[in-house]
C-alpha cells in the first residue's frame, strides 16, 4: 500500500474531551507495533483482576477450558453471572475482544462485559482466541465461532436462554462478531439474537476517505490497520477485494437473512466509512440495523475516553438496544 500521510485528506476533528486525552497519549509514545514485537507475554496481567474489577458487585465468575475448533488446541473462556439467579434461564452476551487480530486478551475487556452483566442481570462470557501472524485466519475466527457454539449448546447447564444470546464486541471483536453471525446463518446455526458491532474492523482494503484522514492520528491508526491484515490474510489477500468474508465480512455478498445488528462508530476514525456502509448494506437486504456515528469519536472513545459525554451517551444507548432485542424491557404491543 502507497504512504499517503503528505495527501492525508482533512480529518474530522476529535471531540475535545477526546482530544484532551489523545494529547496525553501522545506525549507519551510507544513503539509502533511491528511483526516481530507484538506483545505476548503477560497479556494477561495488563488490566486489574477480575475480582478487582467486579469490585464487590453481587458477580460470580469462572474460567472454562472447551473443545477447540476440528481438534484445535482448546479455547479458554469466562463466564460472569449474576449472584441470586440460580434456576433462571438468563440472556448471554458472548463477547469477543479487540487488538486487530493480533494482540490482546479477553481480560481487557472484563470491565465492558462485567458492567453489563451488573446493569442487564445477563450471563456474560468472553472467549480467547488465536492470533496472527502465528495463527492466520481462519484460527481466530474458527475459534470464536467455536467458542459461540459451545455456548448456545450447553445453554441449559450455564443457565442461560439460548435463544437469547447476543455476539458483541469492538474493534477486531467486533469484526469478529460480525463474521461470526456470517459464519452462523451460512452453516445454520446456532441462533443468535443479535450482533453489537462496536466500531468493527471489517473492511482490508483500506480504501476508504476515512481509512486515510486517520493515518498517524488516532488511538488506531492506519499504519497499524495494515500490519494487522497483512499479519491476518498474509501478503497475497491482505489488501485484496478476493478476500475471503469470514475474514473481512466487507467481503460478504450477501448480507440478507442476519440477527439485528447494532454498529457503532465514531465519526473520527478510520473504520468509519466501512462501518456506515456494512449498515446500510443490511438495511438494503431488508435486514435490522441501528447505526450510531459520534460526532468526534476515536475509535474505541468508550474505553480511552470512559469519562467524555458521548462515552456516556454510546454506554446508554447500546443498553437501550440490548434491552429490546432481549426482552429487558417491555414494549408496547
Amino acid at each position: 500500500m502507497t504512504d499517503l500521510t503528505d495527501t492525508r485528506p482533512t480529518p474530522v476533528p476529535f471531540d475535545p474531551e477526546v482530544q484532551t486525552v489523545l494529547d496525553i497519549i501522545a506525549a507519551d509514545p510507544q513503539p509502533p507495533l511491528s511483526r516481530d514485537a507484538l506483545p505476548r507475554e503477560g497479556t494477561d496481567r495488563m488490566f486489574p483482576s477480575n475480582d478487582e474489577v467486579i469490585a464487590g458487585r453481587a458477580i460470580d465468575w469462572e474460567d472454562r477450558v472447551i473443545p477447540g475448533p476440528d481438534g484445535s488446541p482448546a479455547i479458554e473462556i469466562t463466564v460472569f453471572r449474576p449472584r441470586g439467579r440460580d434456576g433462571e434461564a438468563l440472556p448471554a452476551l458472548y463477547n469477543i475482544h479487540g487488538g486487530g487480530m493480533i494482540v490482546g486478551h479477553r481480560s481487557w475487556e472484563t470491565a465492558r462485559v462485567v458492567d453489563l452483566v451488573d446493569e442487564l442481570g445477563v450471563v456474560g462470557v468472553t472467549v480467547e482466541y488465536r492470533l496472527a501472524p502465528e495463527d492466520p485466519y481462519p484460527a481466530g475466527v474458527e475459534d470464536c465461532y467455536a467458542g459461540f457454539t459451545w455456548l448456545a449448546e450447553n445453554a441449559a447447564s450455564l443457565g442461560v436462554d439460548a435463544e437469547r444470546i447476543v455476539v458483541m464486541g469492538g474493534s477486531a471483536g467486533g469484526g469478529f462478531s460480525a463474521a461470526v453471525a456470517l459464519m452462523a446463518r451460512d452453516r445454520r446455526g446456532p441462533r443468535m439474537a443479535g450482533q453489537l458491532l462496536l466500531c468493527p474492523m471489517i473492511d482490508n482494503t483500506n480504501t476508504t476517505v476515512a481509512s486515510h484522514q486517520y493515518d498517524g492520528l488516532g488511538t488506531w491508526q492506519r499504519e497499524t490497520n495494515l500490519l494487522a491484515w497483512s499479519c491476518v490474510l498474509g501478503d497475497e489477500l491482505a489488501f485484496s477485494e478476493d478476500a475471503p468474508a469470514y475474514a473481512a465480512p466487507t467481503r460478504a455478498g450477501d448480507l440478507s437473512g442476519l440477527p439485528p445488528a447494532f454498529i457503532e462508530v465514531g465519526a473520527s476514525e478510520l473504520f468509519r466509512d466501512e462501518d456506515v456502509e456494512y449498515a446500510s448494506r443490511i438495511w438494503a437486504t431488508g435486514g435490522q440495523a441501528e447505526l450510531h456515528v459520534w460526532a468526534g469519536g476515536a475509535h474505541g472513545f468508550d474505553m480511552y475516553m470512559p469519562d467524555a459525554e458521548i462515552s456516556h451517551a454510546a454506554l446508554a444507548t447500546r443498553s437501550s438496544w440490548l434491552g429490546r432485542i432481549l426482552g429487558l424491557v417491555p414494549t408496547e404491543a
